[in-house]
């Protein structure tokens, strides 16, 4: 009996167990928070949340509207070909580490880079080459490279000739921020239009576009790409769009570099002023209400303290500062000059000038660039001081070293040596030696208007050779011991060698000879 009553225990047990199992699977498992286990294992109830579909908006620019910030404006005129290289990304690392140089360099491009994107955009040119003169002068107008490269766009003295850049006594065209800007963009447009590649006329603005040229027929002629990167070129050259692409992507993505633009307006920083009255610089800042540091930056091509008197002048004030320009240009009183120029008249020298002009002839030399030796004469175009020389330090580098084309400096005294043969104590000619300082004269000075000289200051009448008088030979290439024959009358313009006669020979001894 036993056996059948655990038997039925086993089958109820069994069956309920089934039942169970058919219940987990019908039924998803649920969990009490509220209960015991929730309360052990620290549990919460779930949270709920809504999905909602997020939509992102896509930031869109209006090219129609113009942008507030310069910067923008650069980025939008964006179009050459990115560089992605190597020396791309040391160039970056370069500038990024010296964010106080960069800073300066934006700094000073303020003052031109709206200028320099507005004439970019009426040419149709890429607005990446507003960032060059950061490479080639840091936006330094005053650069002067070893070569003799000068100015923002960095002009080698016949580079700027061939463009038409004017250079003399009174202005430099190089530093001129508007000539220069010009020049520079007419050379990049040609050189760009001799290639067909943007990346290779910067190159050829940096090596020259003979260089380049021959570089790509030699890749060319050998089967190799003759795009820039892969072209053999000098070191510089090599790291020079490089420099500019690093430049680009910085004001691409200043944020990612960490870097911070200065603010600069999206409107014109500068205007160009004529006026028909004799001006200096340190006047125009006044009659500007600009300090002179600010009206030299932007008038950089000038070099001398005033302004050359041919006709009417320009100059570069900020814009915002036309209106008082003018309104204190209206009531200017020339006598109140702090610079002016003079013309010396016919038969007046340094010293009667200086008389007239209530000034030391010492001074007057000076700030002229006249040694005292220096000879001038009529229509020679002097710069002359006011009493009280106001902005005297800030105009010191504008006045001239050296005088311009109408002065002539006489050549430095020579020394040279004079031989004569005399008798020696054993009877024989012996030749003896003396120095002698022969000081040659210049020639007259021209007559006639100096004005602003047409060719370089160094560019002077070569002096006459004074003649006549002991004649004496130079030590360079002189034989000793050689007489020579006493120079003609029709060819004494070149000191020739004086000889005096040589005793004759003493009895029983024969004459020596001569080669």
């Amino acid at each position: 009996m036993y056996p059948r009553v655990i038997a039925l225990f086993l089958f109820i047990f069994a069956s309920g167990a089934l039942q169970a199992n058919d219940a987990a699977v019908e039924m998803p498992l649920r969990f009490d928070p509220a209960s015991t286990f929730g309360e052990a294992v620290g549990l919460q109830a779930p949270q709920t949340f809504e999905i909602r579909e997020q939509h992102v908006r896509v930031p869109t620019v209006d090219l129609t509207v113009e942008p507030d910030d310069l910067w923008e404006r650069i980025r939008r005129g964006f179009s050459m070909p990115d560089l992605n290289t190597d020396l791309v990304t040391d160039r970056q690392i370069y500038y990024i580490n010296r964010p106080a140089a960069l800073r300066q360099i934006f700094t000073r491009g303020q003052r031109y880079l709206y200028h320099i994107v507005d004439e970019l955009e009426r040419r149709g040119m890429p607005t990446e080459l507003a960032l060059l003169p950061m490479v080639e002068s840091a936006f330094n107008p005053m650069a002067l490279s070893s070569a003799q490269a000068s100015g923002l766009w960095q002009f080698i003295p016949s580079t700027g000739k061939s463009y038409n850049l004017e250079q003399n006594w009174w202005v430099d065209e190089r530093r001129d921020v508007i000539a220069s800007t010009n020049a520079a963009l007419d050379y990049l447009q040609t050189i760009y239009e001799m290639h067909g590649d943007w990346h290779l006329a910067l190159a050829s603005y940096n090596w020259g576009e003979g260089a380049v040229g021959r570089a790509v027929s030699k890749n060319r002629a050998a089967g190799l790409p003759t795009e820039y990167q892969h072209l053999n070129m000098p070191g510089e050259t090599r790291y020079y769009v490089p420099k500019l692409q690093a430049l680009k992507n910085i004001v691409a993505q200043p944020e990612l570099f960490g870097i911070t633009l200065p603010h600069i307006p999206n409107r014109p920083y500068f205007v160009t002023v004529e006026s028909r009255v004799a001006l200096d610089l340190a006047t125009a800042a006044r009659l500007a209400e600009t300090p002179v540091d600010e009206i030299l930056a932007l008038n950089p091509g000038y070099k001398r303290p005033v302004l050359p008197t041919n006709g009417s002048q320009s100059l570069v004030i900020p814009a915002s500062k036309v209106e008082a320009f003018l309104i204190n240009l209206s009531r200017h009183d020339p006598a109140s000059a702090s610079w002016r120029t003079y013309e010396l008249r016919d038969g007046e020298g340094l010293e009667s000038a200086a008389d007239r002009l209530g000034i030391s002839a010492t001074r007057l030399r000076q700030v002229n660039g006249l040694s005292p030796r220096a000879r001038i004469g009529s229509g020679y175009t002097l710069i002359v001081p006011s009493e009280s020389e106001g902005d005297r330090i800030t105009l010191a580098n504008l006045l001239p070293t050296k005088p311009q084309a109408g002065a002539v400096e006489p050549p430095p005294p020579r020394t040279l040596i004079q031989r004569t043969v005399v008798r020696g104590k054993n009877g024989r000619p012996m030749v003896v030696e003396r120095k002698v300082t022969v000081q040659e004269s210049a020639p007259a000075p021209a007559r006639g208007k100096a004005g602003p000289a047409k060719r370089d200051a160094e560019e002077t009448d070569k002096p006459a050779t004074k003649s006549g008088g002991k004649a004496a030979t130079p030590t360079r290439g002189a034989k000793p011991g050689k007489p020579e024959k006493p120079s003609r009358p029709e060819k004494a313009e070149k000191p020739v060698k004086a000889v005096k006669a040589a005793a004759p020979p003493a009895k029983g001894k024969p004459e020596p000879k001569r080669r």
